[in-house]
């Protein structure tokens, strides 16, 4: 298994935080790239992307509402469990993706490492009890048996509990607008957009307020508090600089993918992986909410996708300072933090070199290869 967080030591609250921060980025981080292809057909094809195709255009739901939480769930059984963990895994998340609004990437995370965790269960009750011949036969059934239950469980227990939980965000942020404390709904809306609940808030919530506001006054700050990039931009430059250095060549295509390209999906793994950088999010978040509000800057319809050019693009004449401004101050005080709570890349090594002191792992075949390389040159 490829570890995308230091190894966490201790028993503490904090302690807890991080390993499943670390977990949930474990079932993703290896899955980015289905993220990418996802974020660039998205920002390309859609009809407000660069070259709208509504052929190429019909990939995208289905990839963010089923190959996307099926790669989640049989990685994360895959996690628990080995192959067999991932098929299960992967079954099971189609009972959560069948019928639902929401991509299901939380429940996914829920379902595919519980699934492969019964299992795995079930295998070690039986081990070594089954007569010779029947281990096949056993096998494929009570996996087949377990991931069908679990499906149909999913469908009818864990998808209703993450659509319940989206519409108490959507609530939660609803609430907060009514009562005219803007910035303050960055505590709801960040953490909810790395749960990948950023579509139901934005679109089911501030969206229609926004259409509404903008009907009577011309323009609607409501269309930039979700979808606004400069905290997300702040969030990978911090990791370019500070990050994991195994991780950092992967930031500069995540940066065009989600400044560029508007695709903010493309971040929300790197903060799971950390979680307590959902800090800076709602710290740069609300600082970008606040600048919008006191420099009156609003936009006249929802930018779709959340990038750059669509900002500009919707932006009213004579309201350009006032946008780029808090987009700015977002990307700056959500890196600031960031790179305070990443402690500036002071925990990462290095070098990637193994010191003298340390055991060299050699690869078998690769020795070899050198061993017959230096036969022949003596001979």
């Amino acid at each position: 298994m490829t570890t995308y967080t230091p190894e966490v030591t201790g028993s503490g609250f904090r302690a807890s935080v991080q390993r499943v921060g670390g977990y949930l980025a474990s079932m993703v981080m290896p899955n980015i790239g289905a993220f990418i292809a996802w974020g660039l057909i998205t920002a390309l094809f859609i009809p407000t992307g660069w070259l709208p195709n509504e052929h190429i255009a019909q990939l995208v739901g289905p990839m963010i509402k089923i190959l996307l939480p099926l790669l989640i769930g049989y990685t994360g059984g895959r996690l628990v469990h080995g192959q067999r963990g991932a098929v299960v895994g992967a079954v099971a998340t189609m009972g959560i993706v069948i019928g639902a609004d929401v991509p299901m990437f939380l429940g996914a995370m829920l379902i595919g490492p519980l699934t492969a965790y019964i299992l795995k269960l079930w295998d070690g009750l039986i081990e070594n009890r089954i007569r010779p011949g029947f281990e096949m036969l056993v096998d494929n059934f009570s996996a087949g048996i377990i991931g069908g239950a679990m499906a149909i469980g999913g469908l009818y227990g864990i998808g209703p509990v993450v659509q319940w939980l989206t519409r108490q965000a959507g609530h939660g942020v609803d609430w907060l607008v009514g009562h005219d404390v803007l910035p303050l709904t960055s505590i709801v809306v960040e953490p909810a957009k790395v749960l990948f609940l950023n579509n139901a808030i934005n679109h089911g919530v501030l969206g229609p307020l926004g259409v509404a506001e903008a009907a009577e006054k011309g323009k609607s700050v409501l269309f930039m508090i979700e979808s606004n990039p400069g905290p997300g931009l702040g969030l990978l430059l911090a990791f370019f600089l500070f990050g994991p250095r195994s991780l950092r060549p992967s930031v500069p295509a995540a940066i065009i993918v989600q400044f560029l390209g508007g695709i903010h999906e493309i971040y929300f793994p790197y903060v799971l992986m950390k979680p307590k950088l959902i800090l800076a999010m709602i710290c740069g978040g609300a600082a970008g909410v606040g600048t919008f509000m006191i420099t009156g800057a609003g936009l006249v319809a929802t930018p779709s996708p959340g990038s750059i050019f669509a900002y500009m693009a919707v932006t009213p004449k004579g309201g350009y300072f006032g946008v780029l401004l808090g987009i700015v101050i977002a990307a700056a005080v959500t890196f600031a933090v960031a790179s305070v709570l990443l402690g500036f890349g002071r925990g990462e090594p290095a070098e990637e070199a193994i010191g003298p002191d340390e055991e060299t792992v050699v690869n078998p075949e690769e020795a070899a290869n050198v061993a017959a390389k230096l036969s022949r040159q003596e001979a």
